[in-house]
């Protein structure tokens, strides 16, 4: 039987823009969380608009803001105010991502208000946090990712680093550390009746994943060159090959065991010796590149060492693993993807898409116990847009 999301009765009150804080509050909302998402008449959310014409809501918007309300209000406006301070004195989360100090300078900054509701668990994410030299610098995951030296480990040997074309600072960092944070501050509110506010920075964030560097840091003193580490593809044992039509594999046979298995599939059983020697890939890829990637996909689907084919993302979506995980879902006109975890007794749905601009304001406020007069006055003041 299914239950109500885990995160029933939370109410977010979400600022943000763009991917970072949207992505954190989708995973909130997709838990059950009332989101509220809350744009500004003159601008809005950026991405409403990203790829698209005028008037027309994008599919990136769609995508990463379903299951939220929608409000429009002027925090530039004393009545904006006002209402936002109403709406925070009883809501869980407040999650933003404008420059340090801008909350501030509007009046509705944390001291604001946890004066006024002290459970609350209130978060800013930015690129580089709230305090440092580089606090009101802006920034793009590019930007983060080179700060905290990732970049530099990304690419082949003797090229140039490559870009991701996944947004892993503000994915790791902007969304799914700020709802960790989120979290541990709303738990704890339950528990003792006092929130906390919460600083992410995107560019801390990634930097504190980097295990695999700051291992090798600790164990020579020194990083190795772009491509040359045991995860970055200077070994025979954990890389990608290009086979005879294209197409790739994905080899990650690090344990001893696995990399016998695919020695034996490569019909070279001598090379077993010889998994860590960088001068092996040479030979390997010459192996790869005689055969079509479907073909070593079939030969290596019948044995298990850790050697895959890489799919275009097309090809992922209608990857049988993929499909039986229920991952891939057809709502609002869109392919879009379930939440990345399941749990027990709850079965996740849309409950509703992405909101137009605004179209929730009179239900948010009769909420909150304003008239439908009172709601006219703010509208008429443009204080709603």
């Amino acid at each position: 039987m299914s239950r109500p999301g885990p995160l029933a009765g939370i109410r977010v009150l979400d600022l943000t823009r763009l991917l970072p804080g949207p992505v954190a509050t989708l995973h909130l909302a997709d838990l059950g969380a009332e989101v509220i998402k809350i744009e500004d008449p003159q601008v809005g959310d950026y991405a409403r608009t990203l790829g698209t014409g005028q008037g027309a809501d994008s599919a990136y918007f769609r995508m990463i803001n379903r299951n939220k309300r929608g409000l429009r209000l002027d925090l530039k406006k004393p009545e904006g105010v006002e209402v936002f301070k109403r709406l925070a004195s009883a809501a869980d989360v407040i999650v933003e991502s404008f420059r340090p100090g801008v909350m501030d300078k509007l009046g509705v900054g944390y001291a604001v208000i946890v004066a006024l509701n002290p459970r609350i668990a209130y978060c800013s994410i930015s690129g580089y946090g709230q305090d440092g030299p580089y606090k009101d610098l802006a920034g793009h995951d590019i930007n983060y990712l080179g700060y905290a030296g990732v970049l530099d480990q990304i690419g082949c040997a003797g090229g140039n680093p490559a870009i991701p074309n996944f947004q892993i600072a503000d994915l790791l960092g902007g969304a799914l550390t700020a709802a960790m944070g989120i979290l541990a501050a709303v738990v704890e509110a339950q528990r003792t009746g006092k929130g906390r506010y919460v600083d992410v920075s995107m560019t801390d964030s990634v930097l504190a994943h980097t295990y695999f560097t700051m291992l090798r840091l600790n164990d020579s003193g020194h990083s190795l060159p772009r491509g040359s580490d045991l995860l970055s593809g200077g070994l025979p044992c954990y890389g990608t090959y290009r086979c005879a039509d294209g197409g790739h594999m994905a080899v990650g046979a690090l344990e001893a065991k696995f990399w016998k298995v695919c020695c034996e599939v490569l019909d070279h059983p001598e090379w077993v010796s010889r998994q860590w020697d960088a001068g092996l890939r040479v030979e390997v890829a010459a192996v790869f590149a005689s055969r079509q990637r479907n073909e070593w996909a079939t030969l290596f689907a019948a044995v298990d060492c850790c050697v895959t084919p890489i799919l275009t993302p097309e090809e992922a979506l209608e990857n049988e693993q993929i499909v039986a995980r229920g991952m891939v879902l057809q709502e609002d006109g869109l392919t879009q993807f379930a939440p990345p975890l399941k749990m027990s007794e709850f079965e996740f749905s849309i409950r509703q898409p992405a909101p137009r601009t605004g179209q929730h304001n009179a239900a948010i406020l009769a909420a909150a116990g304003y008239s439908p007069d009172e709601i006219d006055q703010f509208t008429a003041s443009g204080a709603l847009g």
